[in-house]
């Protein structure tokens, strides 16, 4: 009996998952493509084909193989970074409210809280105390009641306790938070450190973004310092997706009365001189710090405060799919 001929006494099912049959001096060796199997599902396949090979005429022995195309890796996702040129802008309360907005919309996203020296994002999106796993030397994020998957330094080390790192140890260590094992999420928006250091130097060599949002409040100081933010990514060509005024206009609890204790409009004016887009505005309010502080980012529930965050991640969602075509 030849090959062909042994090969045709095999079932259907099991014939569809051959892959070679070869016969010499009685013995068969077989080798069978088990994808979608597991153990028992294997272990049958195996026993029918040894017992159907092994009572043909001429066979003394059948050797049988397995083999599974293993799954390919899941496509890395599309990195967002969210930068300032200076701290006490906002940019962590931003980016919170941004990565739930964005979920709350059906986008599968992820945060990576780059601020390796004061982490913020465990309190915010309310993941303090929880603790990542490692697996294949590879870091695997803590899920928030958000439906936002997150990786911070603040996870690693012990609460209050002060980093004494030179620029290399932490930019190395922002590389760790990105390059894990992010599952499906689709978008990855990383809150950067303020300035213009090793960390986004890392970032732009090792992770290039897709695009880059600036945060800053509108007096002159801090956009001397978003422009610098600006230049860094412009000489990455890491295209600005667009500009965020924070802090802009309080309404005083007692009488409604708005006022401006940083200024107003200065971001605007900025983008229409360098021809950045203008994304918004989001106010000075006593909601948007409780709602932080509390890990219940505004976005996660309904008001004024939720609408001016979501009117921007709707914003970036719509420049996503644009860049996606």
């Amino acid at each position: 009996m030849d090959e062909q001929a042994l090969k045709a006494r095999l079932p259907g099912s099991i014939a569809a998952r051959v892959q070679t049959l070869k016969l010499a001096d009685g013995k068969v060796t077989l080798v069978l493509e088990a994808s979608g199997l597991d153990a028992a599902g294997r272990a049958g396949l195996e026993a029918a084909a040894k017992d159907v090979l092994g009572a043909a005429d001429g066979v003394s022995e059948v050797r049988v193989a397995m083999v599974a195309d293993r799954a390919p890796p899941p496509p890395k996702p599309r990195i967002i970074a969210i930068g300032s040129g200076k701290g006490g802008v906002g940019k962590s309360t931003l980016t919170a409210n941004l990565a739930v907005a964005l979920a709350r919309m059906g986008r599968k996203v992820g945060v990576v809280d780059a601020d390796v020296y004061g982490p913020s994002q465990p309190t915010i999106l309310d993941t303090k105390g929880g603790k990542p796993e490692a697996r294949d030397d590879k870091l695997v994020p803590v899920q928030s009641r958000h439906g936002v998957p997150l990786l911070s330094m603040g996870h690693l080390v012990e609460p209050g306790k002060a980093l004494a790192w030179r620029g290399p140890m932490a930019g190395n260590a922002m590389a760790q938070l990105v390059d894990a094992h992010w599952g499906d999420t689709e978008l990855l928006l990383i809150d950067l450190p303020p300035g213009t250091g090793d960390v986004q130097l890392t970032m732009l060599q090792k992770f290039k973004p897709e695009g880059a949002v600036i945060v800053s409040t509108p007096q002159d100081l801090a956009l001397i310092d978003a422009q610098r933010a600006a230049n860094l990514f412009d000489s990455g060509k890491v295209p600005i997706i667009g500009l965020v005024e924070n802090m802009s206009g309080y309404a005083c609890p007692h009488c409604g009365e708005v006022s401006d204790p940083f200024g107003r409009g200065g971001v605007e004016i900025a983008a229409e001189g360098t021809g950045i887009p203008f994304l918004g505005r989001i106010p000075l309010a006593l909601e948007i710090r409780k709602a932080s502080d509390a890990g219940a980012p505004n976005t996660s529930g309904d008001g004024e405060e939720a609408e001016a965050f979501s009117a921007i991640a709707a914003k970036l969602a719509s420049w996503i799919d644009r860049e996606a075509v």
